[in-house]
């Protein structure tokens, strides 16, 4: 992907594993992938029968300054996890990384896309639904060790989002037209000392899932969809 304000997006390789987990560690401190977890997702993010799509952000200087994925399974795309460190919060990166991964679950040939939220992340949910996602259930108990509910929310038309122009890299207008948090917030995360949300605030780091190797949870709301397997806990934004 082009560069926009020196930072380029591009494929995540086996090399980019350990500064990774290094910002796992700040984002994620209670809930960290470990390293086999990140060589997991990897081993299938390549090839013909590949099923996931994971993507890096560099800094002017090549740092690492955020990361995120995909996983898609049967026509159904999981966003599982969406990092972003502090200093670049606020600048529409993490609607960007958002949209490249809802463009990877088109080349999947997804059908929809799902993702799970905090329900007390109401600034996440507001930049999902910006992007077409509505709600669909609830799981209860979802994030540990806070208890928290997670809101399943849903997007029906990947490809819909596509079509739509970029939101502007300085974090003015989404999909929709309306301004553009970046990310005014993680979602799965609390309230950041900045005032944002997520461990280090606006549009910081977020995870949709539990953490096991796989997972098939189904919304406790009936007639919901199932989410395809991935590593529990992988799903998070921020």
């Amino acid at each position: 992907m082009s560069p926009a304000n020196g930072v380029t997006m591009r494929e995540m390789r086996w090399w980019d594993i350990e500064p990774v987990l290094a910002l796992e560690e700040e984002l994620f401190p209670e809930d960290a992938w470990s390293e086999g977890m990140f060589w997991s997702e990897l081993a299938h993010a390549r090839g013909p029968y590949a099923t996931r799509r994971y993507l890096v952000v560099e800094g002017p200087e090549g740092e690492l300054v955020g990361y995120g994925g995909l996983a898609a399974v049967a026509g159904m795309g999981d966003i599982q996890t969406i990092g972003i460190v502090p200093a670049v919060r606020g600048t529409g990166l993490g609607a960007r990384l958002l949209r490249a991964l809802i463009r990877a679950g088109t080349d999947f040939e997804c059908e929809e896309i799902l993702l799970e939220v905090r329900v007390d992340n109401a600034p996440a949910q507001r930049l999902y639904e910006r992007f077409g996602f509505a709600p669909v259930g609830i799981r209860r108990g979802y994030y540990q060790p806070g208890n928290v509910d997670a809101l399943v929310m849903r997007l029906a038309d990947p490809s819909t989002v596509i079509e739509t122009p970029d939101p502007d890299p300085d974090g003015a207008p989404g999909p929709d037209g309306t301004p553009d948090p970046d990310g005014a917030s993680d979602p799965n995360g609390t309230p950041g000392p900045d005032g944002g949300s997520g461990p280090g605030g606006a549009v910081g780091p977020a995870r949709t899932s539990t953490r096991a190797p796989t997972r098939t949870p189904t919304p406790s709301t009936p007639g919901t969809p199932n989410t395809p397997s991935t590593p529990q806990g992988t799903e998070r934004h921020g």
